[in-house]
């Protein structure tokens, strides 16, 4: 049986693991609870609030220290805050397994949040409650992925649930003004990125055009309206969803 002396032996309670195989041997860090992604993401920029001591571990749970011989082999250093940090990045968070679940239901919450707030359903312009994308989620047996923002992965839910349920992206409201010399070659290349057109006026050549389009269109007719105009139309965003008026929502 291993026996460890006070100086290679740290005692930590309460702590997030990050965990990090290099030279064929395992290292850790003690971190504090929440941190680690802060710090990932670049919310965090001090590394003491992250770090619970700037240690390198082979084994957290049991304290023990890794040697600095193996610090250098492995790493090619024995600067114990540069090696923390280099786990820190590249490392595995580990936690427990209730933790790992309620994470993902977490994540899982967040991500029919944004589906709704972005969606409606397109015969009735109204929008779908989170319960709903929830469920529409766990029926085409969507698996929440910890390594990608929720954001990224409601573009991807918003693309699937399309096969299952009557769903699309609310569209922007957007004024456009077009000055006469570039109006109607301009317009031609703009209609293949707008849904529809609410109101079109022409007025001595120039044209104002009101209309709906994806989101995710709009930096395409940015970019069409300067190139076309050279800078000389404007565009405007009357309103980021159109959506029904009233309090109903879709259950």
């Amino acid at each position: 049986m291993s026996i460890f002396t006070p100086t290679n032996q740290i005692r930590l309670t309460n702590v997030a693991i990050v965990r990090r195989k290099r030279g064929g041997k395992r290292f850790e860090i003690a971190c504090y609870k929440n941190k680690v992604v802060s710090w990932r993401s670049g919310a965090e920029k001090d590394i003491d609030e992250v770090l619970q001591t700037h240690t390198v571990f082979v084994n957290v749970s049991k304290g023990q220290v890794a040697k600095r011989e193996d610090l250098l082999k492995c790493f090619g250093s024995d600067d114990q805050t540069e090696i923390c940090k280099e786990i820190l990045a590249k490392g595995e968070l580990q936690v427990s397994e209730k933790e790992r679940h309620q994470q993902l239901e977490s994540t899982l919450r967040d991500i029919a949040t944004i589906v709704a707030d972005k969606c409606v359903n397109p015969e009735t312009k109204r929008p779908y409650t989170v319960g709903v994308i929830e469920r529409g989620m766990k029926d085409i047996h969507y698996s929440v992925k910890p390594t990608r923002s929720a954001k990224q992965q409601a573009l991807e839910v918003i693309r699937l649930l399309k096969d299952t349920m009557s769903i699309e992206r609310a569209h922007m409201r957007l004024s456009l003004a077009l000055p006469r010399r570039d109006a109607k070659k301009a317009r031609e290349m703009l209609m293949s990125h707008i849904a529809s057109v609410e109101r079109e006026n022409w007025e001595e050549g120039n044209l104002e055009m009101i209309c709906l389009t994806d989101p995710g269109q709009f930096r395409a007719i940015d970019e069409i309206l300067r190139a076309e105009t050279k800078g000389k139309g404007t565009l405007e965003v009357i309103n980021l969803k159109e959506i029904e008026e009233g309090d109903e929502r879709l259950e």
